[in-house]
């Protein structure tokens, strides 16, 4: 029904995640409708990001540099270190603001089924910054199984180096209905509870 290009271009639009076959027919229309100056500043955005993004040394979150700014902050608490699986969860704890310590993006979570194992993280990279003066390390991992393996794991290897490990609480939504809530949230709330 569509000519060849434009057939083209909704199939790679539904390559990205999130974006089914009708998401992708939206943009494709929208970006045929849009002058060309904003296409190519699109094109150009997109190589941009390919050519000038990579991982920081030090905690891989995403850099134009060889550190990021965050990792670049002197005025950051050396003796903490948030554990994220991805940046954007390091940006969703950044946001929250009520976090001064530095980081380390694992780059994933131990699952079998996608093949991912200890070996595929950076977890060696996170075992060798822990030798600088690290006083606590905080697990701010998703709530799943495969991350609750995660933090397992990591806690098996961390405990014994006398350093303090934590995780962020998990629970209930500020303004959540408990006939609403699934029951891992819920029993999650439940252990996670504290007195007041």
């Amino acid at each position: 029904m569509y000519p060849n290009s434009f057939k083209t271009l909704i199939e790679e639009l539904k390559k990205l995640p999130g974006i089914g076959p009708k998401s992708a027919q939206r943009l494709a229309f929208h970006i045929l409708s849009v002058p060309r100056q904003e296409i190519a500043k699109l094109t150009g955005s997109l190589l941009s990001v390919k050519d000038n993004i990579n991982h920081c040394s030090k905690c891989f979150n995403l850099a134009e540099k060889e550190s990021c700014d965050i990792c670049s902050d002197q005025n950051r608490d050396g003796a903490v270190i948030c554990v994220v699986e991805e940046p954007k969860d390091l940006i969703a704890v950044e946001r929250s603001r009520g976090y001064k310590g530095y980081y380390h993006v694992l780059g994933g979570r131990i699952s079998p089924l996608e093949g991912l194992g200890p070996d595929n993280l950076r977890i060696k990279e996170l075992l060798g910054r822990l030798e600088s003066g690290v006083l606590e390390v905080i697990l701010a991992l998703n709530p799943t199984t495969e991350s609750e393996a995660t933090a397992i794991y990591l806690t098996r290897l961390i405990k014994p180096l006398g350093i303090k490990i934590t995780r962020i609480a998990c629970g209930l939504p500020i303004g959540g209905d408990l006939d609403y809530t699934d029951e891992v949230t819920l029993t999650k709330a439940l252990e996670g509870r504290r007195e007041i």
